[in-house]
């Protein structure tokens, strides 16, 4: 009998976080094609973050946990969907000779996921600051030294595994060929 209670008592509350979630995620779709506004909101939290720990001189270790999933984050980023030393598939592969039909870059984690992840992780870091239990005492110059030198060793082997696979994980957008434009010269002798 008392598991016939159970039911109705979790059934307003999982409507109400089914509600919340659903809510949540229709704002995060409207936000999809606004990228630049995602990547200024994301800014603005950051340095709220930055200012924070400025101000309590304290947390440099859930800063240094920070840093380190976002430089994870920043590798997936970076990468491509298929590792052209692992594994080989036929459609999502990286074009090897410069005979190879055009494959456009696919990424491990796609800016969307990116973005959302930074910002997940700024709000968590963000909260923890208000919890003196996670403020570990540390001598932070020497956590900042590791990180560069982890950031330093992780993007230089990034950099050379980009340059022997032979691909730019960065596009500005879809290229337009406008063709030849014609000169002034040019419409004058096709009118003679």
């Amino acid at each position: 009998m008392e598991g016939a209670d159970t039911p109705s008592e979790s059934g307003p509350l999982a409507k109400w976080k089914n509600n919340i979630s659903r809510v949540f995620q229709y704002y995060l779709d409207k936000a999809t094609p606004y990228s630049l506004g995602r990547w200024m909101g994301t800014l603005v939290l950051t340095l709220i973050y930055v200012l924070r720990v400025y101000l309590i001189q304290g947390f440099y270790v859930v800063s240094y946990a920070l840093g380190i999933y976002l430089l994870n984050l920043l590798i997936g980023f970076l990468s491509p969907k298929v590792d052209p030393e692992l594994e080989l598939m036929d459609g999502a592969s990286l074009p090897m000779k410069g005979s190879d039909e055009f494959r456009p870059f696919i990424r491990r984690l796609p800016e969307f996921k990116f973005w959302y992840s930074i910002t997940k992780a700024f709000c968590m870091a963000f909260v923890m600051t208000f919890f003196s239990v996670f403020d570990v005492p540390v001598f932070w110059p020497i956590l900042l030294f590791y990180w560069f030198v982890l950031f330093y060793l992780t993007m230089k082997r990034q950099i050379l595994h980009m340059i022997k696979y032979k691909y730019i994980p960065i596009s500005f957008g879809k290229q337009r060929y406008d063709g030849k434009k014609a000169s002034p010269n040019d419409s004058s002798s096709s009118m003679e």
